[in-house]
């Protein structure tokens, strides 16, 4: 039995379905025992029925945990997730995963016998934007929130340091700073309202929750820019500090724990002449853009003076993250290493 706000959300997606695609959507009478409700959606003359789950996605491992729940049931009807609403990122992550779905502000992908649409990109419309998040993830997930708080968590000294110094290391204005220590405080992560006093209280369950807001939230205003390369192994013996730039996802993976081949390459760009940086990075390593690309550069959204464990590579935090939100089992493997390596002891510590 779904909710008023669930309801809300189912109707404003058929809707905007109607609106982006031309095609109509319905509910039909009836409860499913593994959705919350069941949506038909006509195309071409044809009805195409789906168990739908109304989420509000705010990490990636919901799209496949929604995908293996109906995978012992066959292919029909198919799984479709409704969503507040799903961006960009999110909705490729979706089509890579094969996972149907439908949003209110009208981004969709269907597919089926005389149907298929891949609408991505559409934004809310003004003042429906309290359908897209939470009272508590707006406080506590924004992308200038998550700059601070990956600060506070790869540094954990910067916890009572002056907020100029927070401002530095994060790139964040310096009024931001109060705002996140007043939240973390509301919400049990921290102790002590004044520099000096406070105190880390839940660092692993902070941690868990940057590194699922951080891939929807803070990655895609990075910047991302794919690449091709002429020769796959043209990396291994290259020194990406001279470029201003560190190692993330599968490369980080490598020098971190020795375990994983890379088969794709995530390089991240400080901002200290970057343009410059990223002109000589792609002429003298022969980088061609495409969008299909195995190489992706992104902007580092941090600024530590003594990065560790080591200079090449971007903090473990970072890659963790970056390896969770690929679902890939290798990938998976990979970022419990680093977990088990880098962060529990951390986390012990606190």
């Amino acid at each position: 039995m779904i909710d008023d706000r669930e309801q809300n959300i189912l109707e404003r997606a058929l809707k905007a379905l109607e609106r982006t695609a031309g095609i109509h959507g319905r509910v039909v009478d009836g409860q499913a025992d593994r959705a919350d409700t069941i949506v038909e959606i006509e195309a071409n003359g044809q009805r195409h029925p789906y168990v739908a789950q109304i989420k509000r996605v705010d990490r990636f491992a919901i799209l496949r945990d929604i995908k293996n729940l109906h995978a012992p049931y066959g292919q029909a009807p198919q799984p479709l997730l409704v969503a507040p609403r799903l961006t960009a990122e999110t909705a490729e992550k979706c089509r890579e995963l094969d996972l149907q779905f439908i949003d209110a502000t009208g981004n969709a992908y269907l597919r089926g016998p005389g149907l298929y649409v891949l609408v991505k990109g559409q934004r809310p419309i003004e003042g429906d934007d309290h359908l897209l998040i939470g009272h508590e993830a707006k406080r506590a997930g924004t992308a200038t929130h998550l700059r601070v708080i990956f600060a506070l968590l790869c540094k954990p000294e910067l916890l009572n340091a002056p907020y100029r110094d927070i401002v530095q290391v994060a790139g964040v204005a310096l009024g931001t700073i109060g705002w996140v220590f007043n939240d973390l405080a509301d919400r049990g992560f921290t102790t002590g309202q004044r520099k000096g006093d406070r105190v880390m209280l839940e660092r692993r369950k902070l941690i868990d929750e940057w590194i699922t807001t951080y891939p929807i939230t803070l990655r895609p205003k990075l910047n991302p820019r794919r690449f091709k390369a002429p020769q796959p192994d043209w990396w291994k013996a290259l020194d990406i500090t001279q470029y201003g730039a560190q190692w993330g996802t599968e490369v980080a993976a490598a020098n971190l724990t020795g375990y994983l081949r890379p088969n794709a390459v995530t390089i991240y760009l400080h901002k200290e002449n970057g343009q410059h940086n990223l002109t000589r990075l792609v002429a003298e390593n022969r980088l061609r853009p495409d969008t299909q690309g195995d190489i992706e550069i992104l902007d580092a959204f941090w600024d530590f003076d003594d990065e560790r464990p080591m200079a090449q590579t971007v903090p473990p935090l970072l890659a963790y993250a970056d390896l969770a939100a690929t679902l890939d089992p290798r990938n998976l493997e990979a970022a419990k290493l680093i977990h088990d390596q880098y962060l529990t002891p951390a986390d012990a510590q606190a």
